[in-house]
């Protein structure tokens, strides 16, 4: 499903759309392994508040990774992008293929280096006692994944550089379904057949369906794309670019997790019903953004390859009818929050202390929505056009004049998870209006 775009395409919302729901449904494959595990860890029956403690620090950390690892995907599909928008897409035959060999490599080495300190790292998010241990656990098969995860995301690269979210959603789809069916198998086990693994069984059967999921991304790109996984070398000329891209996406992303790092590491200090409710929140705010994500994938796709036609334009317009779309997706998405308000925490936990806790901070989540709506686009746009200094310099102003000052300040005034989330919303406002401001610069005209 290769999306055609010309000069003269009007962006009407059935084209957008082309792009934008197989993208939305790839998008939120990856949180919806997440917000599984954490809804079925919460209604065990042995020790539930301490597993959902733990699978939201496990998860965050593992989230970190997986969002610093993964910004060659953007970089990738930039680079492609252009080249297909240029029509000189044999150039780079031998691209995807180094680039994935080099993010294999890193990939396994960041596993080994996480493994040997992981119980250090996860005492600097606050947990102790039990909760540490199950983190541990959780977080020691779950990381098994890390290279097959990077391993697809590159693969979706490829697409989305190729202008097709087709085949990323197929592979997303049949993952997140094996993944739900497996979470139920292996926590809760099968009499006769397999034992009740509890907080170790979410681990395995997020494990397997990135397995399957990184082996299904082999074939399509081998059956659907020009592309192989021959490796050839010199290099080529284009991997500087990449790689420096791909450093700039990496030093942004570091900003950002330092931001969810502080947000989990608070929640944690207030105690083991906060870190609960804010692990609730946070998957829900995850899902909320890999969603709309599914449009700022359609900027990252179409931007770039506008610009490799040089169609400013263009580009103005899309992003446009892109903000447009996604404040009216973020409202509907909030408007059925509120009207599931109290039942959609049930569904993560039946401990009314951490329901009430969730409850007095989940309307900040579902406002905010719109926030984030806008910046996403920017992000989606701003990384098709490969300008990865302009966002590198948006995420470290926003965390470290925004996030981190209010954060401290909430905090000092014991507003606790409250304070947590209006960093959240200071942070979004800063990353949205920062683009906006340096977009309309360089293309209003």
């Amino acid at each position: 499903m290769n999306f055609k775009l010309s000069s003269t395409s009007s962006f009407s919302f059935s084209k957008i759309n082309k792009l934008a729901i197989p993208a939305i449904i790839s998008g939120i494959a990856e949180p919806l392994l997440s917000i599984t595990d954490t809804a079925i860890v919460g209604n065990l029956k042995i020790n539930p508040t301490e597993s959902l403690a733990a699978v939201g620090i496990a998860g965050s950390f593992i989230t970190t990774i997986i969002w610093i690892l993964s910004q060659s995907r953007s970089a990738i599909s930039a680079i492609i992008s252009q080249y297909f928008g240029a029509n000189r897409i044999k150039e780079i035959s031998n691209l995807p293929s180094q680039i994935i060999l080099i993010n294999l490599i890193i990939s396994a080495f960041i596993y080994f280096i996480t493994i040997f300190f992981i119980v250090e790292i996860f005492e600097l998010y606050n947990a102790k006692g039990l909760v540490l241990d199950n983190s541990v656990a959780y977080y020691k098969i779950r990381a098994l994944g890390l290279p097959l995860t990077l391993f697809t995301f590159s693969i979706f690269g490829v697409f989305r550089g190729m202008q097709n979210t087709f085949w990323p959603m197929i592979i997303s789809i049949i993952g997140a379904l094996l993944n739900v069916g497996l979470d139920f198998a292996l926590i809760f086990g099968i009499e006769g057949f397999i034992p009740e693994l509890q907080i170790e069984g979410a681990a395995w059967a997020s494990v397997i369906s990135q397995a399957v999921m990184a082996i299904l991304a082999l074939v399509f790109m081998l059956k659907k794309t020009p592309f192989t996984l021959k490796i050839s070398f010199p290099f080529h000329s284009e991997i500087k670019r990449l790689l420096s891209l791909s450093l700039n996406l990496i030093i942004r992303t570091i900003a950002l997790n330092i931001a969810l790092f502080l947000a989990n590491s608070y929640a944690t200090k207030y105690g083991i019903n906060y870190i609960a409710a804010q692990t609730i929140a946070f998957q829900i705010w995850l899902f909320f953004a890999f969603f709309i994500d599914g449009y700022s994938s359609v900027g990252n796709i179409m931007s770039g390859k506008l610009l490799g036609e040089r169609d400013h334009k263009s580009i103005w317009n899309l992003s446009k009818i892109l903000g447009k779309y996604t404040i009216i997706v973020s409202i509907i998405l909030g408007g059925i929050c509120f009207l599931f308000y109290t039942p959609i925490g049930e569904l993560f936990s039946k401990d009314n202390e951490v329901l009430v806790l969730f409850s007095g901070i989940f309307w900040i989540v579902i406002i905010m929505q719109p926030v984030n709506a806008i910046a996403f686009v920017f992000d989606g746009i701003f990384k098709g056009m490969a300008e990865a200094v302009i966002l590198r310099n948006t995420l470290l102003f926003a965390t470290f004049i925004g996030f981190v000052p209010t954060l401290l300040i909430g905090d000092y005034f014991n507003l606790k998870l409250y304070a947590i989330w209006m960093a959240f919303t200071v942070w979004m406002i800063l990353r949205g209006g920062i683009l906006i401001f340096v977009f309309r610069k360089k293309f209003y005209k």
